[in-house]
């Protein structure tokens, strides 16, 4: 059957009626599919975060991190769907751009018109930010690092993407925004994604206090990573990711998206060199694989802010740079006595306010207009002899920063007086591992094991096969009332009689 469309989009609410209208028309089919494929790169990042955290924890708690990922992702995509992208991106907002409406309120009229980036329909937009929310929460968890507990930690992600990612995502990219109409630049999330996620890992640490360590009882525990595989299986998903992090921001398929994914590539990759060296005089002559992980995650960070609008030549400078000024954050938290392990306040947090400092340096106008059609004018910055932009840069990465350790130490300080939202494992859980203690389930094979099924009877259990010796046929039989088949471990292999 041949659709007849005679309606025209109208641009508002649903965009139209679909049974009428054609909403594909307003927007090019290239655009939408390249945005698609960069949502579903985006999403792998998630996954990405856990390997990375798992892999440098200790092994009891690694299987908690991989945890905390994957429901980081469910979670935050549910949050997204009952009021997070109206709040974040709604077509008006209250408080001069300091809040979306409920207009979207569980994706009602979220279909077919222009979003804030109007090259985009509101539901495609809608499923790409909303892998940069998970993303986000995913890294802010980090904080949380062998330590917290899962009904609070759960129950804090949905209040904290509530009350502070979706303000700081109005702010910067929804069109009505304060800041974006103040006039900072943030391409990809320097602010939003890196710095709210760095600082709320900081104070997350910070209200949990410091893990137990027999050891070092006057300093910062200091644990060597469990498994440098998973670190770099980790940093492989995340540099994978960002090439469609940065390049989908976009909003298009123009020369902007393909010059920012080498901005991004060169910065990685200076930061990553700069850090491996960096180690390598610091700690005895060592090409640490980690440090160069590590270096390629802060330069990836760094450059996340600024990707769409600064020359490449720059983007190795802003790897530089955040690779040598992350890596030297990293000693802060021996300053500040906070037991950020996983250095997620280092990374994100100093190395998202580095690209947006330099977002304002180097800015320019002619590789912005590189979106050629789809450009939305700037003034540049101080390559442009724009010199307020650098003040517009900091005014942004201040707000976020207050917004963030302010809202997350009310919230967390709130939560740990109910009982039963405390937030910290008791100190025999935390010495057992958040993996035996939270979950029942390990990474690795442990003596101890936790199968979630129901213990069979023994009238679902087949007969023992013929020839198999007599004491485990007699196990299986009687396998509904033993503690042996409770626990799912005891059964010997059968063996072949010669």
């Amino acid at each position: 059957m041949n659709m007849n469309f005679t309606g025209t989009p109208t641009g508002t609410g649903t965009g139209g009626n679909s049974l009428t209208t054609d909403l594909n028309k307003q927007f090019d089919l290239a655009n939408m599919a390249w945005v698609g494929v960069a949502a579903a790169g985006v999403w792998i990042m998630v996954p990405g975060v856990g390997l990375l955290y798992s892999g440098m924890s200790r092994k009891k708690h690694a299987l908690s991190l991989l945890w905390a990922s994957m429901m980081t992702v469910s979670l935050v995509i549910f949050y997204w769907f009952f009021w997070g992208y109206s709040l974040a991106f709604s077509h008006t907002t209250r408080g001069n751009g300091f809040l979306g409406t409920l207009k979207f309120f569980g994706f009602k009229n979220v279909l077919g018109a222009p979003a804030s980036v109007d090259s985009l329909p509101d539901i495609l937009f809608a499923v790409f930010q909303g892998m940069f929310a998970a993303v986000t929460g995913a890294l802010m968890l980090g904080g949380a690092c062998e330590r917290a507990r899962l009904l609070p930690m759960m129950i804090f992600l949905f209040l904290w993407m509530t009350i502070v990612y979706s303000p700081i995502a109005c702010w910067t990219w929804n069109a009505q925004g304060w800041l974006a109409t103040l006039g900072s630049l943030d391409y990809a999330g320097g602010g939003p994604v890196h710095i709210s996620s760095g600082h709320g890992a900081l104070i997350y640490a910070l209200i949990l206090g410091k893990r137990n360590d027999p050891v070092a009882k006057s300093g910062m525990p200091k644990y060597k990573p469990h498994s440098v595989t998973s670190i770099v299986l980790g940093t492989v998903f995340l540099w994978f990711g960002w090439q469609f992090f940065n390049p989908g921001s976009a909003g298009n398929a123009t020369i902007r998206a393909w010059y920012s994914a080498m901005n991004t590539n060169l910065a990685a990759a200076a930061g990553g060199l700069t850090w491996m060296f960096i180690d390598f005089f610091r700690f005895g002559g060592k090409w640490t694989t980690v440090g160069l992980c590590s270096g390629i995650i802060s330069g990836l960070v760094g450059i996340t802010p600024a990707a769409g609008f600064v020359p490449i030549w720059s983007s190795f400078v802003i790897g530089v740079v955040a690779g040598a000024g992350c890596n030297l954050a990293t000693d802060l938290k021996n300053l500040l006595h906070i037991d950020d392990g996983l250095d997620v306040w280092a990374l994100h947090g100093v190395g998202g306010s580095i690209g947006c400092v330099f977002t304002g340096i180097f800015a320019a106008d002619y590789v912005n207009s590189t979106a050629g059609s789809y450009t939305t004018p700037i003034a540049g910055g101080w390559i442009n002899h724009h010199w307020k932009q650098v003040g517009y840069q900091l005014a942004a990465m201040c707000s976020v920063i207050a917004w963030t350790v302010t809202c997350t130490t009310i919230l967390l300080l709130s939560m740990n007086q109910v009982p039963f939202l405390r937030l910290r494992l008791k100190p025999e859980e935390e010495e057992m591992g958040t993996d035996e203690a939270q979950i029942g389930e390990f990474t690795y094979h442990e003596d101890t094991l936790y199968i979630p099924e129901p213990v069979r009877s023994k009238n679902s259990i087949a007969p023992p096969a013929e020839g198999i010796d007599d004491k485990i046929a007699q196990t299986v039989e009687e396998g509904g009332n033993s503690s042996t088949a409770e626990s799912g471990v005891g059964f010997e292999e059968p063996q072949n009689e010669k």
